[in-house]
């Protein structure tokens, strides 16, 4: 059976990832977003739930399968899933939820879990089995993001700015902002970084703003460096493309950093998102990472 694309109005989406890392959280976002979300089939099922959604009758016109480490205990492979839905011309975007080993830990200590893996290991060699079991399906996402050092509302809206209105036939371009002080973001696929222009930080009247306030932006905007900088990320960007969408990478998170991540790299951020967003061909999402963050 070959689906017909205009039977879902974006993408089926499959999460997945290290336990501990966000799926539930990721799942509840998709939910409110009006995705049909089915927990923990495994992997012989996928493809049939795929079947009857993509029916002319469904109801479901936007679905996700949640398919954490009890989903991997059945027989079947969930990357064969996967390539037999490519195969019958409905491939699914793949979104995997990661975190560093000792976040992992914490998590699974503040609730008193142990891992599913564990047995009767610790719970760092429960989280390194699952690392090697699904380090295959990670190198496949198309979106990753890690929790690391997202709280659940930041995760939200990282998941928000990546599945908020992504269309089948566009490139989707996630530009975030943030601050080197709080660490690169580990799920970019491009981290720029912006520290050389003048900062309106130490400038007494612009301190209090953000690089969204007016003053601040104009103070950013007028430097001749950040628009010759903007130009030629602009053309880079457009040698790439192409490649990434040969390659099938349809997500692409562009990481901008300052100093704290309040004023150069969200007036940065904002001001590229404007000029991508002028491309039919791209969907393009902006968040601010440490926008808040002291």
């Amino acid at each position: 059976m070959l689906y017909s694309m205009t039977a879902f109005a974006t993408s089926p989406i499959l999460l997945t990832g290290m336990s501990g890392a966000g799926l539930s959280t990721a799942a509840r976002v998709l939910e409110d977003k009006g995705f049909y979300v089915a927990h923990n089939l495994p992997p012989e099922l996928m493809v049939q739930l795929f079947d009857l959604c993509a029916d002319d009758n469904s109801p479901v016109d936007k679905v996700a399968v949640v398919a954490d480490v009890r989903s991997r205990m059945f027989g079947g492979s969930i990357l064969s899933a996967m390539d037999e839905l490519k195969n019958r011309n409905m491939p699914v975007t793949v979104l995997f939820m990661d975190a560093r080993d000792d976040v992992l830990i914490r998590r699974f200590d503040s609730v008193r879990r142990t891992h599913p893996l564990q047995e009767k290991d610790t719970l760092q060699v429960g989280i390194e089995r699952e690392r090697a079991a699904i380090s295959a399906l990670k190198e496949r996402a198309d979106v990753i993001i890690d929790s690391s050092n997202l709280s659940v509302h930041d995760l939200r809206r990282a998941m928000e700015a990546s599945f908020g209105s992504t269309g089948l036939d566009k490139q989707h371009v996630t530009v975030e902002s943030f601050g080197f002080k709080h660490g690169a973001p580990r799920d970019a696929d491009l981290v720029l970084d912006v520290r050389f222009l003048p900062n309106p930080y130490w400038v007494p009247e612009l301190r209090e703003y953000r690089g969204t306030d007016g003053p601040v932006a104009d103070y950013v905007l007028a430097s001749p460096a950040a628009h010759s900088f903007i130009a030629n990320f602009e053309k880079m960007l457009d040698s790439m493309l192409d490649g990434y969408r040969h390659e099938g990478k349809n997500f692409i998170t562009v990481a901008i950093g300052c100093t704290g991540g309040h004023h150069r790299s969200v007036a940065i951020s904002e001001e590229l998102a404007r000029r991508l967003r002028i491309r039919d061909e791209l969907e393009v999402t902006i968040m601010h990472r440490d926008f808040e963050r002291s």
